[in-house]
């Protein structure tokens, strides 16, 4: 930025997050805004201008700025939404020399004369793409055209698709081209893992790279607002310190989530996109992707929250079995290198765990006379051995339990519903149980597992595979233990048993998927006699099922009750359709 043909000139720079694109342009506005002075004289109307897509990120570079400006005495002035803008607009009326903010907010401010451009110098546009992307392209366009001719126009964008080409051409004067993006690899200081899982298994990998990882803080994304209220709710009834940021929650509510993960108070951060952009927190080391990015800038912005400043990160995907094809095109896309690797097990956490353990404890410390007097009182009523068993189990009990997977497999390659290929040992010959709970009723294998060992009697290791469907789940028990398991189903199924779940358990005489083909045709009868059950086009009714007519649910046959059509029965050309 202070090169000698950049001096004076427009630019277009293309840079990484993390990589000090802030202290860059305030650097280069510096030279031009105090004009070889130390100080700024008296503040009035704006002589820099800079907008960001979020306000999470006007923030982030208005602290930026307002450190680096602080010893030459610059007033700046932050306008985004969320804030009181009479607030803001009492600041723009008494002067300030930079103004940082959001696209609306500014149009705003720009459109009730609060905000005057006439003395404008410097415009700059930080994340740039960003900003088209969320449709701020008019508020943009309002702005760019308010300002001076002859003011410089800094552009900044990760990346550079043909829309900022084409803002950068309308608004920019021979602008001077700058790209410090290597052409090998998204980010040199972020290490990309990718892990396919199955979907139900989703919220289990992410605590257990939670646990795995122990990163001093950690991000995980989301998609959707819905998400990270559910996720979020999830990590916090599991014991981790996490907090949640989606465009629901206030500015105010914000600014204390982030607060609470600079301190320390809390590790975790569940986010939508909304905060891809402008989260800078030094300890960020773990980047988790929970839902799959929609594009690579997507990819790209996000595990930005990492690797800043010349320190190393982490950035893991979670990928669902069927999604892992376009992750891989994605990862291409983006020239981003990913290792694909397992989800951490509970096995591999706790030999982390020990790790850690014993390097806290041997460190060495620094013991006042009254730790001292305590330590000796112990070991007049304890062994050492036993002190340092209960200060291993204390240290223990603040972690939260890992989670075991239902599948540790890869997925198929035959294009099987990403089941995994491989087959447990001792599950060759399997009996299939059936419970009358689906993902209707929200069954899921965190609670079925307890209530199913719970009720037989049996460990987690003695079931199989589990299959969900709407209003009912399928499960695997190998045959050596059926009885032992039926058996135990009946006595704590009997009334005054210790079972209040009110769920059904038996034992299924079809898998699955024969036991769903079994009811879309009817009963296992003679292919003749079920035809003719049936019926065939033409001479009668079209397909239904035993005991139901073709018409709507318990309407009877067709004839007795609304004919189908008969949504247009009243229509004045078209009148009832008649069966075919």
């Amino acid at each position: 930025m202070l090169e000698p043909e950049a001096e004076g000139r427009d630019l277009v720079v293309s840079a990484q997050t993390g990589s000090g694109k802030t202290i860059a342009f305030g650097i280069a506005m510096a030279r031009d805004l105090l004009a070889g002075a130390e100080h700024f004289a008296a503040p009035g109307a704006p002589l820099a201008l800079v907008i960001a897509p979020t306000r999470e990120l006007a923030l982030q570079v208005s602290l930026e700025l307002d450190w680096l400006y602080k010893p030459s005495g610059a007033r700046l002035t932050t306008c985004v939404g969320g804030m009181n803008p009479s607030v803001e607009r009492r600041a723009l009326y008494q002067g300030a020399h930079i103004v940082v903010g959001t696209p609306g907010r500014l149009r705003d401010h720009l459109e009730r004369g609060a905000l005057d451009l006439s003395a404008l110098r410097f415009i700059v546009l930080d994340e740039a793409d960003e900003m088209l992307d969320m449709g701020f392209r008019e508020d943009l366009e309002e702005i760019l055209d308010a300002t001076p001719e002859a003011r410089r126009t800094l552009l900044f964008s990760a990346t550079m698709p043909k829309p900022i080409a084409a803002l950068a051409k309308r608004y920019q004067k021979n602008a001077l081209r700058i790209s410090t993006v290597g052409e090998d690899r998204g980010h040199g200081d972020i290490t990309y893992q990718a892990m396919a899982v199955a979907p139900s298994d989703i919220e289990n990998a992410v605590v257990n790279l939670l646990r795995y990882h122990e990163a001093e803080t950690a991000i995980l994304f989301c998609a959707t607002r819905d998400n990270v209220r559910h996720l979020h709710a999830t990590l916090i009834e599991r014991g981790f310190d996490a907090v949640a940021l989606s465009g629901e929650h206030s500015q105010s509510e914000r600014n204390q989530a982030l607060q609470a993960l600079r301190d320390g108070r809390a590790r975790v951060c569940v986010a939508t996109d909304v905060a891809a952009r402008g989260i800078d927190v030094a300890s960020l080391s773990l980047v988790v992707h929970v839902e799959v990015p929609r594009d690579a800038e997507i990819l790209q912005h996000r595990s930005g929250r990492t690797g800043r400043a010349g320190r190393k990160g982490t950035a893991v995907l979670i990928v669902p079995y069927q999604g892992r094809r376009r992750v891989e095109g994605m990862l291409r896309g983006a020239r981003v290198e990913a290792a694909w690797v397992p989800v951490p097990t509970a096995e591999a956490i706790r030999e982390k765990d020990r790790e850690r353990l014993l390097a806290a404890l041997l460190e060495p410390v620094e013991v006042n006379e009254d730790d001292r007097a305590l330590a000796l009182r112990l070991l007049e009523q304890r062994t050492p051995e036993e002190i340092a068993i209960a200060l291993v189990q204390v240290h223990r009990s603040r972690m939260p339990e890992p989670e075991d997977l239902a599948d540790h497999g890869s997925p198929s390659r035959d294009g099987g519903e990403g089941r995994p290929a491989h087959h447990r040992e001792g599950f060759d010959d399997v009996v299939w149980f059936r419970m009358d709970i689906g993902r209707r009723q929200n069954a899921d294998p965190r609670w079925l597992l307890p209530l199913l060992c719970r009720r037989g009697h049996i460990t987690r290791n003695e079931i199989g595979a589990i299959r969900i469907a709407a209003s009912e789940t399928f499960f695997q028990v190998p045959s050596a233990v059926a009885a032992k398991f039926s058996a135990a189903l009946q006595r704590t199924s009997q009334p005054g048993a210790e079972d209040e779940s009110g769920i059904t358990i038996e034992q299924s005489p079809e898998a699955p998927r024969d036991a769903a083909k079994q009811r879309r045709n009817g009963p296992n009868v003679p292919a003749p006699e079920r035809r003719e059950r049936l019926g065939t086009r033409g001479d009668g009714p079209p397909r239904g099922g035993p005991g139901r007519g073709p018409g709507p649910r318990g309407a009877g046959p067709r004839g007795e009750g609304k004919p189908r059509g008969s949504f247009h029965s009243n229509h004045p050309k078209k009148g009832p359709r008649t069966p075919r």
